[in-house]
């Protein structure tokens, strides 16, 4: 059996609690909750929703590089937003990230999330590099 491994980023905001990134065990990457926090850490949750959207799928990107996969091993991915008005944007965003990868998904509407953000998204993913 093998240990779990701790996988740090580079150019991604610094955790504020007692995680890390992401954990690698199994052959599949866990990435942790990412939010639309700017890569030197300033909070963006006065910017627009699609906006928000693009920075925690930029965050998700960085965590998946830093892993050694990346957006097409993507397996899960778990949404959380603030309301849930916000679902065609976030869906509309969602497949421009992912283009013709499609991966299982799961959106839960929360009434609110740290630091007054909109959208919180976690992964799974295998690990490895998906061809080109």
């Amino acid at each position: 059996m093998t240990s779990p491994t701790d996988i740090q980023t580079f150019g991604n905001p610094p955790a504020h609690a007692h995680y890390v990134p992401a954990t690698g065990y199994g052959g599949l990457i866990f990435a942790s909750g990412q939010l639309p926090r700017l890569p030197d850490g300033t909070h963006a949750a006065d910017r627009g929703f699609e906006e928000q959207v693009r920075l925690t799928l930029d965050n998700l990107d960085r965590v998946l590089a830093a892993a050694g996969t990346s957006r097409d091993r993507v397996l899960h991915v778990r949404a959380y937003l603030v309301g849930i008005d916000h679902w065609d944007a976030f869906n509309r965003v969602f497949a421009e990230f992912f283009g013709d990868w499609r991966p299982a998904r799961t959106v839960v509407p929360v009434p609110d999330l740290h630091f007054g953000y909109m959208v919180e998204i976690e992964a799974v993913a295998a690990e490895g590099v998906a061809a080109a």
